[in-house]
């Protein structure tokens, strides 16, 4: 029964005093706003980061020259750019590799930008990457029309690229694309393919972008082979950590690198990257709560002006019940209450501004902002605990205040 005449009390000071209320109540909501848009957009990029790793295959691994988690700085010297102290990877590593008895197949990797011609158009910078035979295995999505490139293309260097519908619509408009040539770096290939790659949450799909077998690649298209790596699958029924430990020795072993001595290059699985991923994001939301303390904050100090007022207003109500037998903790019980439903409502308020800016976002943006259980939770235990810790001080004076002297306020 307090807890009720303790909300109703409270709501009725809200209707009472609109001006004041509505400050102290925008402010919480602001607070509560501000945990709930950034924890959709967060929890949406790690689904959509989650889904593109997820399309690389499950057991899929990578070998790279230097895998370095997390923000890195870098102001060009060698001490703070410590893959220069690793050797690029090379294509006949990947060879042997693909031949280890555990390995199905190992897929090289190489980008650059470049200018791409038809008949028709020119573009300046595209991407182009060179890759091998087996990457519509884990780079998903479909190739239709045409095909990919085969074992034999690649093996002869053959000047055939597969390129995505944004790059076919830019070079040939409407036009049929399939068996046209095109110009890479200034060297003539043939379209064989169409890419249409799976849906991805930052727009690769929505650019220009050719594949090419990697040693056609390697050889005609201009580009800095400091950065190869490899994605290698291991064979059915084979452990990943067991495929890792196969390819590490056989890398060590290639790389003449003696027992104790580190690996100058690195192999990563999915969870690490993902794990990495959420490091990162893990300082965004130490961010998310700086920026909401401060609305929480705001709606603090108009929770103190407003209850300080409603304890000056209502002095000669506190004399009374004092009088007739109200003890101080049923005093300070009823404020609190009023304090923690003021900022109860502005938590209501800040989860309908939220969770309308993230549907806003989800409808706008490719990004899928999805509204977590645990901030509605989070956002209206922190505005309820405001009001309490904030109300405090209010109704520890309500509570002390001389009955005597509080029936003979005017």
């Amino acid at each position: 029964m307090q807890i009720f005449e303790g909300v109703g009390i409270a709501l009725d000071s809200i209707r009472s005093n609109k001006g004041r209320a509505s400050l102290t109540i925008l402010g919480i909501a602001i607070g509560v706003a501000v945990v709930m848009v950034i924890a959709a957009m967060i929890t949406g990029i790690n689904r959509g980061v989650t889904d593109i790793v997820e399309q690389l295959g499950p057991r899929t691994f990578f070998v790279v020259r230097h895998f370095q988690g997390g923000i890195q700085v870098s102001d060009g010297s060698d001490e703070m750019s410590p893959w220069r102290r690793k050797p690029p990877l090379t294509l006949e590593e990947a060879e042997r590799i693909e031949q280890l008895p555990n390995i199905e197949f190992v897929v090289v990797n190489n980008g650059t930008n470049t200018p791409i011609t038809s008949a028709f158009e020119s573009l300046e910078s595209v991407s182009v990457q060179g890759r091998g035979v087996q990457w519509p295995a884990v780079s998903g999505g479909d190739i239709f029309p045409g095909r990919s490139f085969t074992h034999l293309e690649y093996a002869a260097n053959s000047r055939v690229a597969v390129i995505n519908e944004k790059l076919a619509e830019r070079l040939f408009g409407h036009l049929d694309p399939m068996g046209r040539n095109i110009q890479i770096a200034g060297m003539p290939y043939r379209v064989i393919g169409i890419y249409t790659p799976p849906p991805d949450l930052f727009g690769e799909g929505d650019r220009p972008q050719a594949i090419l077998p990697f040693t056609t690649y390697d050889k005609h298209v201009p580009h800095w082979r400091g950065w190869l790596d490899f994605m290698v699958s291991p064979r059915e029924g084979v452990p990943v950590s067991y495929a890792m430990d196969e390819v590490t020795g056989a890398m060590r072993s290639m790389r003449g690198l003696k027992p104790g001595v580190d690996n100058n290059f690195d192999i990563i699985t999915q969870d690490k990257i993902l794990s990495t991923w959420n490091d990162m994001t893990g300082i965004f939301f130490l961010v998310m709560f700086a920026l909401s303390s401060v609305g929480l904050m705001v709606g603090g100090v108009g929770v103190v002006a407003i209850m300080m007022i409603s304890v000056t207003e209502r002095t000669r109500e506190i004399g009374v019940r004092k009088a007739l037998g109200a003890k101080r903790r049923e005093i300070l019980w009823q404020f609190l209450v009023e304090a923690a439903t003021l900022t109860f409502v502005g938590g209501v308020a800040g989860l309908i501004l939220g969770g309308g800016l993230a549907a806003i976002a989800r409808a706008v943006t490719p990004l899928p902002a999805v509204v977590p259980m645990w901030s509605i939770v989070i956002a209206l235990a922190a505005s309820v605990f405001t009001g309490v810790g904030f109300g405090l001080f209010p109704a520890f004076r309500a509570s002390r205040l001389d009955p005597v002297e509080a029936l003979r306020y005017e």
